[in-house]
């Protein structure tokens, strides 16, 4: 089952895409807004896979709604009777860009896309989550599963709609992004402190300036700016006075 909600300040807009999605069995509507920031409310108690979303919304639009959402899992279908944002709109990774009035043929286009990409993640990304923990990953060789030692690894490196995984002396690319994975690795094992960089913070061997350097890696790991204030927050509680 796909959980989606639509975001959409006028009504009419909303009773479409419900209409649309009547005949989809594979889709679940957990609720409506007219307002965007009763949306972000509800985003961040519920675990939602697709939002259907307006761009020109008085409270807030669609584009900044995106940049609000952290660590966004979802997929977004963008709505709007503008084609100007087009661009913007995929620049933040949306499945699709839908233009009003929407014809249906065009939209459960979308819903298809939307349907593979959210298949797909969950799919190639699953954790068990015992005493031995271990992610099972969808490798870049056709059909073949890995598992990778939560303890093995030494940091996760972002590299476009891959990441490589750097573990026990190896590194396993797998096709997934960093929100897949940040949000479900254990908050008291790993820190992300750049845009392309999760690492292990009991790899941690010294800190110099905004470099980290990690047990038995040569690799240079700097600490990006929007992250250095969360990532000191957390050595600050481990550091003995």
């Amino acid at each position: 089952m796909i959980n989606c909600i639509i975001v959409d300040d006028e009504e009419h807009a909303i009773e479409v895409i419900q209409h649309y999605l009547k005949s989809v069995a594979e889709i679940k509507i957990l609720a409506t807004f007219t307002n965007p920031i009763d949306a972000l409310g509800f985003l961040s108690i519920n675990t939602i896979d697709l939002i259907f979303l307006d761009i020109h919304m008085p409270e807030i639009s669609g584009i900044d709604f995106i940049k609000t959402i952290n660590n966004r899992n979802a997929q977004v279908i963008l709505t709007t009777a503008y084609k100007d944002f087009a661009t913007t709109g995929f620049d933040l990774e949306v499945v699709d860009y839908l233009v009003k009035p929407i014809p249906l043929t065009r939209f459960l286009q979308a819903l298809t896309k939307a349907q593979k990409i959210i298949h797909a993640k969950k799919n190639n990304f699953q954790i068990s989550l015992n005493d031995d923990d271990y992610f099972m990953v969808k490798t870049e060789a056709k059909g073949k599963m890995l598992k990778i030692n939560i303890a093995e690894i030494d940091f996760i490196e972002g590299m476009k709609n891959y990441l490589a995984f750097h573990h026990n002396g190896i590194r396993t690319l797998a096709l997934l992004t960093m929100k897949d994975v940040e949000e479900r690795l254990p908050k008291n094992k790993f820190i992300r402190v750049q845009k392309s960089f999760i690492i292990a913070l009991n790899k941690i061997t010294s800190i110099d300036g905004n470099r980290i350097v990690l047990k038995g890696v040569s690799a240079e790991i700097l600490i990006g700016e929007t992250y250095r204030k969360n990532f000191l927050d957390v050595m600050k509680h481990k550091l003995i006075s």
